[in-house]
């Protein structure tokens, strides 16, 4: 496994290429010779034991995935009517090229390329005037007609302010549905439709890269996200049986499941819905109520476990694993946060609104919902995505291209701002260089990774490209994490993440393997959490976050708390870098919770910190020679999010 590889031949402190085998192993990657045991090594009986078997290779017969995939589900190009107008021209085509590890040159006129390639791509463009708004900037004769739209084509043409404010006018006639008519013809949009579908195949290459059929449902209510990023598993023949569902059809999620479940019928195709990270919804994303105001149901709840089966739990516009305010108890809750308002700034952020907004908190929502209607509506896996407007899928930290075309590298993007509506505003330092979404799969298929993201099988991270392993079981024991293949005791002895244990045998607590190796071009690992949540007696989710493995011998301190990993990061005129010198390139433990209790619903998920490694803003402010405000933050801590494992009495 290349990734194994190049860990391998990096010079790790503290650790042997011994212990970095093992945790490749673990995590998949054992296609590495190994070196010959001597004859004391192994007893006999043991050896003769596997020949009996029928199979001398330990990696024979293997069933279970063994490679992680790496790819962002939420890019837009300038098919995108708020991408383009931002300034973005690069099409699918171009958006797959980079992925794939090609140089192209952005909208900006910079030459771009990733630090390695991504495994697969979903270009999820707006559903609404899919397209249009390319025509309206070349003068399309049918819809110069419009004055409107007419309009829009000499604003565009004038660029700077005058063609964002064709966008902003133009977004908003999406959000009050007085977008004009010709723009949403169905010829039109058929035929730039069947031609995104087309490219999606084109670039398809199984067993190499996976380029997903997709777009975006964007309901907005009230300036509230709702968005859906919306998946086929299938090939442009199956999709161009549909047009896609769109917020001008219905802003209602559960009329998205509807036509959801219409076109698995119609063609026999299979299609999952991700949300975003609720961030920018006022409450409404994790809601206790539905669309329409009224209570959840059962059957609401085992529709949304259908068609959701995963939610994007960071990307540029803030962090959505958990909120400072809903963690108090949480060192690393306060993570690139956004929490002025909802989208369009035209709702400002309220307390009460936290709960509905962030992963942590929508699970806890799910296990109480769970327990009083029979069916967990909130039973998610995490992804990371970027959510880039540029087309181009950047999000580490020293290639970071902004949110959208208008936000590239300049010396001055930091201190203007990427949104500001109402009077208020969001700067573009706040922008955060995040995420990617990891998956856990047998191949490099559309059908293997998307059966993985069905079974929950993924993690999200912020950048970083860290491996992470995580099961749950019943009998596992330091041996397993200290094995050659602990990969097959994480299989055979439990589940893994995304699955779900029930029934605890008498005596016994869930214990768990969970892993994780460095980015071999990233920072060190700082330590392994585990975040639990679970039904307390008066059936109110409550929650923990427990520090189970962590680097330098360090020792918890009179509260309990692992004291910080420290910081070697440097930022100033001539250099911006960081040292490994602490931290770990690999962790590993098995820990069982001690606070178990049979009766009581339960998740847990592992979060995996970074040592501090330099931001975005460091290395903008060191390649233009700017010098920014104090409040700006030069240093992040990457993180991983893995999806959870359920305990169910």
């Amino acid at each position: 496994m290349q990734l194994c590889k190049n860990a391998m031949k990096r010079k790790f402190m503290k650790k042997t290429i011994t212990t970095t085998l093992s945790l490749c192993a673990l995590l998949g990657g054992a296609a590495i010779a190994q070196p010959p045991l001597s004859p004391g090594e192994h007893d006999k009986a043991d050896i003769a034991k596997s020949f009996t078997k029928g199979a001398y290779s330990p990696y024979a017969g293997r069933n279970f995935a063994t490679e992680v995939y790496w790819g962002d589900t939420h890019l837009h190009t300038a098919a995108s009517g708020d991408a383009f107008g931002f300034g973005n021209k690069l099409n699918d085509e171009e958006a797959y090229r980079l992925a794939r590890g090609q140089e192209i040159t952005s909208a900006g006129g910079l030459r771009v390329k990733l630090s390695r390639p991504l495994d697969f791509l979903v270009v999820a463009d707006h559903a609404e005037a899919f397209g249009a708004m390319i025509e309206v900037y070349y003068g399309n004769p049918a819809l110069m007609a419009n004055p409107k739209s007419k309009r829009w084509n000499a604003m565009l043409k004038e660029g700077g302010e005058t063609s964002f404010k064709a966008v902003m006018e133009m977004i908003e006639s999406v959000s009050d549905k007085s977008i004009p008519p010709e723009m949403l013809d169905k010829k039109l949009f058929k035929s730039v439709w069947e031609k995104h579908t087309a490219t999606a195949d084109e670039y398809n290459d199984p067993g190499a890269f996976t380029a997903f059929q997709g777009y975006e449902w964007t309901s907005h209510p009230g300036g509230n996200n709702l968005h859906r990023v919306v998946i086929f598993r299938d090939d442009a023949n199956q999709v161009n049986q549909i047009f896609p569902f769109s917020a001008f059809d219905s802003e209602n999620p559960e009329d998205l499941w509807d036509w959801m479940k219409a076109y698995e019928d119609k063609t026999g195709g299979t299609v999952l819905a991700i949300p975003h990270n609720g961030n920018l919804s006022s409450g409404t994303m994790f809601d206790v109520e539905t669309f329409k105001g009224q209570p959840l149901t059962k059957g609401y709840a085992e529709n949304r476990m259908r068609w959701e089966p995963l939610v994007e739990a960071t990307q540029i516009k803030g962090d959505g694993e958990t909120h400072a305010l809903l963690s108090p108890n949480d060192e690393f809750a306060d993570y690139e946060t956004w929490d002025k308002g909802n989208l369009d700034l035209s709702v400002m952020k309220e307390d009460s609104m936290l709960a509905g907004e962030y992963a942590r908190s929508g699970l806890k929502r799910g296990l109480e919902f769970g327990n009083k209607l029979g069916a967990n509506p909130f039973k998610f896996g995490m992804i990371g995505s970027t959510d880039s407007h540029t087309g181009l899928a950047t999000a580490s930290e020293e290639n970071f291209f902004g949110k959208h075309s208008g936000k590239e590298p300049t010396p001055d993007r930091w201190d203007h701002p990427i949104f500001d509506f109402n009077g208020v505003k969001i700067m573009g330092w706040q922008q955060a260089a995040s995420g990617y979404a990891g998956v856990w799969a047998r191949e490099n298929t559309r059908e293997a990774i998307f059966d993985a993201m069905q079974r929950k099988e993924t993690y999200a991270t912020t950048g970083s490209r860290m491996m992470v392993r995580f099961f749950g079981g019943w009998d596992f024991t330091a041996e397993d994490a200290n094995s050659r293949l602990p990969a097959d005791a994480g299989y055979s002895k439990g589940v893994p993440m995304g699955g779900d244990l029930s029934n605890a045998p008498a005596g016994k607590s869930p214990n768990f393997l969970v892993a994780a190796l460095k980015d071999p071009i990233g920072g060190n690992l700082d330590r392994i959490q585990v975040v639990k949540g679970w039904l307390g007696a008066d059936g109110k989710a409550q929650e923990k976050v427990y520090d189970v493995v962590w680097s330098d011998d360090r020792k918890r301190d009179a509260e309990g708390k692992v004291p910080a990993v420290g910081n070697t990061v440097t930022v100033n005129a001539e250099a911006v870098t960081w040292t490994n010198t602490i931290g770990e390139p690999e962790l590993i433990t098995v820990w069982t919770d001690p606070d178990f209790d049979p009766k009581q619903s339960a998740f847990y998920y592992a979060r995996v910190m970074e040592i501090p490694t330099p931001r975005w803003t460091a290395y903008d402010a060191l390649r233009f020679g700017v010098k920014m405000d104090p409040k700006v933050p030069m240093t992040t801590q990457e993180r991983a999010y893995t999806s959870p494992i359920w305990y169910t009495p």
